[in-house]
């Protein structure tokens, strides 16, 4: 994640605690000095929508092999003791697991920050009251557009307005909340109207998504914007972010999984303030850039570990046979340890950019989708071969 707010205004956030750290760059197993990662927990696969772009293929049937409430707990217990600072439950619609409140509580007890990603449709009045109840740090709710452009992504007529109701029962209960929105070809002309959105219905959060070509993603891969649509994105949320800022809006809005847009911000503040360019580099290098596998983890409703929740081709182990805590710090899986040393490996633009530091390779998800190489670079990057400091090649 990339805190858009923090590199402009010099906000603080309880995530920013994490991302800019002044030891978090040097960790291999977590985010700070004795911490594991944060890990991204797919608690089901059930849905009650069927996202175009889903990363988790989730559809409208529990997974048969899903942990078990006694299993899931003891999987908590183990979170616990590696100190791991945040549980974000995700799925499928994690709302449609029946022991979700009853897990979620269990983290709570055992001192873990919890959070909740959801497509927000099932957050009654009352759920949302138990949400608050339970303890939950955070909810973030998914929107890609407004009205029917949502709605097509989400397969389901009138989820657009289902979700909005669920951000607002949140909102009247105090639960912190706040919007998730996946950049696309479809959608992307809708940025202003989200930003319209979340002043208007007074929304604390918002984290644009980059597409990441995982699970039903892979199919959109001709949908993702061109790299002058990114770059015309990115000026349209740092504008509005800045604007926030000026305007006494505490709003805290994030980037997620392309970490170009770190770099792009640097750029741009050079050019205008480079005092402030400067700090924002510092944080940027406390931040590392890409953290799948050290910094973030993913587990599925299985039990399968992951390196991160767009990397589901590549399991680390199952938590049935080994403890969390001995699969994340044994790096017997050579994705995993590359993911750790991964400047040897990478290739192409991404081996020999000057922001590596700060970036670290980006998703390497896309990058396997499209070259079928793990390793290759990150066709997402949409910096130019000058911003990243390649030379011209001879001709």
């Amino acid at each position: 994640m990339i805190s858009i707010s923090k590199l402009l205004g010099n906000t603080n956030h309880f995530g920013d605690e994490l991302r800019y750290s002044p030891s978090s760059r040097h960790q291999i197993h977590g985010t700070a000095d004795g911490r594991g990662p944060v890990v991204v927990w797919n608690i089901t696969r059930a849905c009650n929508l069927r996202c175009l772009h889903c990363y988790a293929s989730a559809n409208s049937q529990s997974h048969p092999h899903e942990l078990t409430t006694r299993e899931a707990k003891s999987f908590i217990d183990e979170l616990a003791s590696f100190r791991v600072p945040v549980l974000l439950f995700s799925g499928g619609e994690p709302l449609m697991r029946q022991d979700f409140f009853e897990l979620a509580a269990y983290a709570k007890e055992r001192g873990i920050r919890t959070a909740l990603s959801t497509n927000g449709t099932l957050i009654t009045p009352a759920v949302a009251q138990r949400l608050r109840e339970t303890g939950l740090g955070y909810v973030g709710v998914s929107l890609d557009g407004v009205g029917k452009t949502n709605d097509h992504f989400r397969g389901k007529e009138g989820a657009f307005r289902a979700a909005l109701e669920g951000i607002r029962n949140c909102l009247a209960v105090g639960q912190k909340v706040g919007l998730r929105f996946t950049l696309s070809r479809h959608n992307h002309h809708q940025l202003e109207a989200i930003f319209e959105l979340l002043e208007r219905e007074n929304i604390p959060r918002a984290c644009f998504y980059h597409l990441a070509y995982s699970g039903r993603g892979r199919k959109l891969l001709s949908d993702d914007l061109t790299h002058e649509e990114t770059r015309a994105a990115l000026d349209m949320i740092i504008e509005k972010t800045w604007d926030f800022h000026l305007r006494g809006w505490d709003k805290e809005i994030l980037t997620v999984a392309n970490h170009a847009d770190g770099v792009y911000v640097y750029l741009k503040l050079r050019q205008s303030d480079p005092q402030k360019a400067e700090r924002a580099y510092q944080l940027l290098l406390r931040n590392g850039g890409n953290r799948s596998g050290i910094a973030i983890a993913a587990v599925d409703w299985e039990g399968n570990v992951h390196p991160d929740q767009f990397t589901p081709q590549y399991t680390l182990g199952n938590i049935r046979k080994k403890s969390f805590p001995e699969i994340w710090t044994v790096p017997s899986h050579p994705i995993l340890a590359g993911l750790r040393n991964r400047r040897p490996l990478l290739k192409g633009r991404c081996a020999r950019c000057q922001w590596l530091e700060v970036c670290n390779g980006n998703l390497r998800s896309r990058a396997e989708a499209v070259f079928h190489d793990f390793w290759a670079p990150d066709p997402a990057c949409y910096l130019t071969d000058e911003e990243i400091g390649i030379a011209p090649q001879p001709c």
